[in-house]
């Protein structure tokens, strides 16, 4: 397959805890964040919980959160392949919830509007050199 890899979802939930807990019922593990959880799954895929008060960390242009809400998060191949695909899909007329950015977790990211209005994110593969903290807001779409 080439082109966008699904890799991750994301799930605006009301609370760590009590989701936390939920998900460990189901067998999986993972320590929170913060207002953050990573689930990791064999072949890199993750389910990854935010409470709605952090989304905007990560995604400046998206609407209001509600608890179950989401995005479909993309890996991509490079940095310049989150923004040329960026570019690609919000010139044929697709609306942008958040322009590229350096994110605090050290990938290049973006997350585009499919037409019923799912959000897709674009994300580079990490690299260190490109994380910071403490995580600041998303720069506006």
């Amino acid at each position: 397959m080439t082109g966008p890899v699904p890799t991750q979802v994301n799930l605006v939930v009301r609370d760590i805890a009590t989701s936390l807990a939920f998900y460990q019922l189901l067998g999986w593990t993972a320590e929170p964040t913060g207002p953050h959880v990573e689930f990791a799954f064999p072949g890199g895929f993750t389910v990854e919980l935010d409470e709605v008060e952090s989304v905007g960390r990560w995604n400046s242009g998206s609407p209001p959160q509600q608890p179950g809400s989401g995005v479909v998060g993309t890996r991509v191949g490079s940095r310049a392949e989150v923004d040329a695909l960026w570019q690609k899909i919000t010139e044929a007329g697709y609306e942008s919830r958040q322009a590229p950015f350096d994110a605090f977790w050290g990938s290049r990211y973006a997350i585009v509007a499919d037409p019923d209005g799912h959000q897709i994110g674009l994300m580079s593969p990490a690299d260190d050199a490109h994380r910071h903290w403490p995580p600041q807001p998303a720069p506006n779409a």
